[in-house]
Order: C-alpha cells, then structure tokens, then sequence
C-alpha cells in the first residue's frame, strides 16, 4: 500500500496546488477591488476637498492626491491584460486631473470611466447572487450601523459625537448621489481605514448585500421611489439602462444623468434600489437565456472578438441549458448528450474554426434547442416513466461507486485488514449524508450553478482516477501469491497506517459522494413532475437492485485466489481509471476549464469516451501508464522468480 499511499499524497499535492492558483485569483480579484473602491472613493469625496479649482480642505485633498497616487501603483501591478495599458492611462489621467484641481464632476466622470474600463479586463463579482433582502437590511442597520449613521442616517447617532472623522450621512443626497450600491459593499466588508467604520466582513455576504441595498436609499423618500415605479412601468426604453443587478449596483445616479434626465436618474436609483427584484422580472431563463447568450456570440464573433464569443458561449450552456439539464436527462437522456455534444462542438469552432463552422454549429445546437422545448413542452411525465427514470438513474449512477467501494472491501477482507473497514465504511456512510444536505440546500436554500455542478464531477473523477491508477499498479504488482505472501507478512501491517486508512477514506468518500450529487440533481428533476409514489418506488427498487449486485461481486470474490483476484482486479481498476479521467475531462471542458477540440468518434458515456483531443489524450495517457506499469510488474516477477 505505500505505493498508493505516496501517488495519493501526489494526487493530494495537486489538488493544493489548484488551491493556491485559486487563492492567488483570489488575491488578485481583491487587488482589483481595492482598486476600484480607492477610484469610487475619489468620485464621491473629491468635491470636499476642491471647489473652482480651489482647495478648501488641504487634509482631503492631501488625501486625495495620496489615493490617487496609490491608485496609480496599483493599476501598474494588475496581471498581464491586452486592456491593462488602457486602465493603467485612465487612472493616470484621473490623477492628472486630481493635480490640476479640475472640477469634480470631471474629476467624478474619469473615476467612473477608470472604474468600467477596470471591471471590463478584470472582472470581479459587483452584484449579489441572490435577491438582497431590504427588511434584513433595515434589521442590520438598526443593530450595527444606527449608533453612529443615526436612525435615518442623518449622522446623528449617540455614539457619533467626538468622532474624527465625523461619520458619514447617508441621508446627504449631494453625496449619494454620486456613490454606488457596489461601492457601500466594498466599505461594508473592507471597512475604511483611520476612521472608526470597521469591516463587517464577519457577516454573510447576502446580509452585506442587503444592508448596502438599505443604505443606498436612506437618500430618498417614498415619493421619489413611488415616480420610479411609474417610470419603470411606462417607458420600456428604461430598462435597456439598467437590464441587470449589476447595473443596479454599479451605476451611479450621476452616471445614469449622464444618459438620461437627472430626475428619471434619481428616480430610477431610488425605485429600483428598493425593489431591486424589477429588473430580474421577465428576464429570459433556461432556452430562451441559451438562445439570446448564442445569438450574442454569433454577433460578437463577427466583430472578430473570439475570447468574448466563447465567454459567452460558455454562458449559453452554463446558464441557460445546464440549469434545466437534469429535467431533459430525466426525460431523454440521448437528446441531451446530443445538446451538449453540439454546445462542445460550437464552442470549439467559436475558438479555433472558422466563422462559417461556427455559424453551421450554431445553426445544428438551435435544431436541437427545439427538440429541447417540444419535449420540455410535452405533458408531465406519466408514473410508469418516472419509475423507469429513478430506477435506471440510482442504477447507473449507483454501479459505478458501488464497484470501486466493493473492489476496497474486498481487497481488505483479502488483505485480513478488517480494521481498515470501518474507514472505507465511514467515507461511503459520509457521502450518502453529504449527499442528503446537498439535497436539502439545493432545494431550500440556493441553486447549484452549473459551473459548480461541472467542476465537482470532473475534480472528483480526476482525483479518484488518479487513486484508482495507484492502487492498480500496485495490486498488480503483489498479484503474484509469494510476492503478495511476503509483503503480508512482512510490511502490510506497517504500511496499513493511520495516512493510509485516511486515504481509503477519501477514496470511498469521493467514489460515492459524485454519483449522490448527480443523482440528487436527477431525482430533483423526476420531483417535478409530481409522480411521488412512483419516484420513491423506482428508488426503493434501484437500492434493493444494488444490494444484490454488491452481495454477488462481494461473494465472487471471496472464493477467488488471492493472485487471481489481484490480477484481475488491478485491471478492472485501472479500466476504471481510464473512464474516469474521461469524465474528468468531460465535466471541466462543460466548466469551460479546459479547451475543447472535437474530433472524429462515438460518444459513449458509460467509458467515459467523448470525441475531443483532450479526453483521447488524457484517456490514453492513463491507459499507457497503467500497460507500461503492467509490463514492468511483470518483469519483475519474472527476475524474481529466475533468482
């Protein structure tokens, strides 16, 4: 096992690494928001220091001018980007104006132009993922805020006296006016240093979110957010200036004045920062999102912008079809292989094909979209139907883990290692449990993306190919009964460790823990069609189906020899390896992690064989390793038995 052990160690070791790749994405998207508040910073506050071109507060604009330098350090240390040189002169020009004294508003308008030019080359998430809650905001504020900002945020709160500096009055509209949603989030979790706002970043962050959202309307009063709903209702028009929550959050009223009247500007804040659920109304979700995200890339591609045309390629799938996956896969497995066959396909041709081949793809991927909504438009599925789903879903998703947590057991009972079991008990116990919570959050609590959805299924299936290839190499190499013998006697016990069991652990763990996620995301799907009794009867019977397989394979092996059982099970393990690194591939090239390069070939799910270059070449590279780690255990024992 101390072969295994160090691969799994290895295999461990590569997992960190990804984590600390995302941990220093992580600390650049920090960077990058600091950035972006030190420049809406200036844009609010500029107008305290200078007025006319004069200084009427050498300690703001000292401040100022330090921001402003630091902004310009800071746009210098940005990653690489084709569009850094241009964020870099904005923030330049910025603090040019800054030095000349300009007037605020020009002062104001070169921030915010910095500010868009920055979230384009690096975009950071500048709106909430779910709905902000404005009562909870109103709570929030009450509690942490009301003592110093005042109940109405006149600043007037008893703890605000002797404050230096004095805190701010969010009810003060010459002020509000000209600060973000998404620039009070920044504050709220980063707090403002030298001043007595700390971060709240200890609360979750939709509670940030909505407190932000509470905040940003004290500057207005029911009047002014009654004549924004009227205007929001009347003039369609509008709602081409705010068609998300991300401009919700970002865009000033003095940016949006810019484009519209200044009193539709300062109504549409106000209405739309109270009931920020308007502009998700009517928003396209599932095929019709897919439809408008691949017509978008179609005519961005024309422009000959690839690297956009793929994002938003990508965002077809993973935010118009991939939500409503599960339901088609319930219903016609082999029509959403097809979609996301053809989705692959465009997104390769939208990369490195031609204009013509992406056209021709995309022309194939709407053909099946509307396959797609004839069958999602069909009556619900009958009982009889929603049996068979459940039944062959938990089957097919249920062999696969059960195959790789027999082959453990059975190698341990062979092993006389009973002591190991409840190791690889605990971790397939544990994954069911995992399992039930996924379940629960998914259905009561917030909706798995699909990005999320892709990247667990293809982690997860690296990581236990990656183990799998291990343990197979070394099962074959003990296949022979006096190698095997030997090693029993003389090392197992020591090499069955504490690191060891652990490993075995997570193995079982990962094996069912995949497959309960997939299969909870199908199930929710047959859930919706209503057919209660048939969906727990398809289950029961998929369980008891199990049972009996797990029972056969457990007895089969059992009665095997020793050697036989380790030769044929290294291969059936190192099979498995190979057809998870397929579905590895499959599941991050969905992600849009990995490139995607179709080539000529069947799709066939069950061996993880999908027809790109990438899954080819990371299947054959396990298939070799595993042959070429074969062929040396066989050597081996061959010099072994010569001497």
């Amino acid at each position: 096992m101390t072969v295994s052990i160090k691969r799994v160690m290895v295999a461990l070791w590569c997992i960190l690494f990804s984590a600390a790749l995302s941990a220093q994405t992580t600390e650049s998207s920090e960077g990058t928001k600091q950035l972006w508040q030190l420049m809406d910073y200036l844009a609010v506050d500029y107008g305290g220091a200078v007025a006319n071109g004069e200084i009427v507060s050498e300690s703001e604009y000292a401040e100022m001018l330090d921001f402003t330098e630091n902004a310009q350090k800071q746009s210098q240390a940005l990653p690489e980007h084709p569009s850094k040189a241009a964020v870099v002169a904005s923030v330049d020009q910025l603090r040019e104006a800054v030095v000349n004294k300009a007037d605020s508003t020009e002062v104001a308008k070169r921030a915010h132009a910095a500010n868009a030019l920055l979230i384009t080359a690096y975009p950071f998430p500048v709106a909430p993922k779910n709905l902000p809650n404005l009562a909870k905001g109103a709570e929030l504020y009450a509690q942490v805020c009301s003592t110093c900002h005042g109940v109405t945020g006149h600043a007037d709160g008893p703890a605000a006296k002797g404050l230096d500096p004095e805190p701010v009055a969010f009810s003060d509209h010459d002020r509000a006016q000209s600060r973000s949603v998404m620039a009070l989030y920044q504050v709220i979790s980063q707090g403002v240093a030298g001043t007595s706002m700390v971060s709240f970043a200890a609360l979750p962050e939709d509670d940030r979110w909505a407190l932000a959202f509470y905040i940003g309307n004290l500057s207005h009063d029911d009047a002014i957010r009654a004549q924004g709903e009227k205007l929001w209702a009347s003039d369609a028009s509008l709602k081409s200036y705010y068609p998300d929550l991300t401009a919700v959050t970002t865009i000033t009223e003095v940016a949006a004045a810019e484009k519209i009247p200044a009193g539709t500007a300062r109504a549409l804040t106000a209405y739309l920062r109270a009931h920020p659920e308007a502009v998700e109304t009517g928003k396209p979700r599932g095929l019709d999102l897919a439809r408008l995200r691949l017509g978008e890339s179609l005519q961005v591609l024309s422009s000959g912008d690839r690297e956009t045309a793929t994002k938003l390629a990508l965002s077809a799938y993973l935010d118009g079809f991939e939500p409503i996956e599960p339901t088609v896969g319930a219903r016609n497995k082999p029509l959403l292989l097809a979609v996301e066959k053809a989705m692959l396909n465009y997104r390769s041709m939208v990369s490195g094909g031609s204009e013509a081949e992406a056209y021709a793809a995309a022309s194939q991927l709407r053909g099946l979209f509307d396959q797609v909504d004839t069958e999602l438009g069909a009556s619900k599925a009958d009982s009889s139907t929603t049996f068979i789903g459940a039944l062959t879903i938990l089957l097919r998703e249920g062999v696969e883990a059960l195959l790789i947590v027999v082959g453990i057991i059975a190698f341990l009972r062979k092993a006389k290692q009973t002591t190991a079991l409840r190791y690889v008990h605990a971790g397939w116990i544990s994954a069911l449990l995992a399992g039930a919570l996924t379940w629960f959050v998914s259905t009561y609590l917030v909706a798995i993306s699909g990005a999320s959805r892709e990247v667990t299924e293809g982690v997860s299936s690296l990581f236990a190919a990656i183990v799998l290839l291990s343990v197979g190499l070394w099962m074959h190499q003990k296949s022979s009964a006096d190698r095997w013998q030997s090693y029993l006697n003389d090392k197992l016990s020591a090499a069955m460790s504490s690191s060891s069991a652990w490993a075995l652990f997570a193995l079982s763990f990962i094996a069912v823990y995949r497959e309960v996620f997939e299969t909870v995301l199908f199930y929710s799907a047959l859930a919706a069609d209503g057919n209660g009794a048939a969906l727990l009867g398809g289950f029961l019977t998929a369980v008891g189906l199990l049972v009996v397989i797990a029972w056969i394979l457990l007895r089969t092996s059992a009665r095997m020899p020793i050697g036989k059982f380790f030769s044929i099970t290294s291969i059936f393990v190192a099979v498995l390896a190979v057809i998870l690194v397929g579905k590895g591939v499959i599941g991050l090239q969905e992600a849009g992690w990995i490139s995607v390069h179709p080539i000529a070939g069947p799709r066939i799910e069950i061996l993880g064989i999908m027809p790109t270059a990438e899954t080819v070449i990371a299947q054959i590279a396990v298939l070799l390793i595993a042959v070429v780690g074969f062929a040396f255990n066989y050597s081996g024992a061959k010099k072994s038995k010569a001497a």
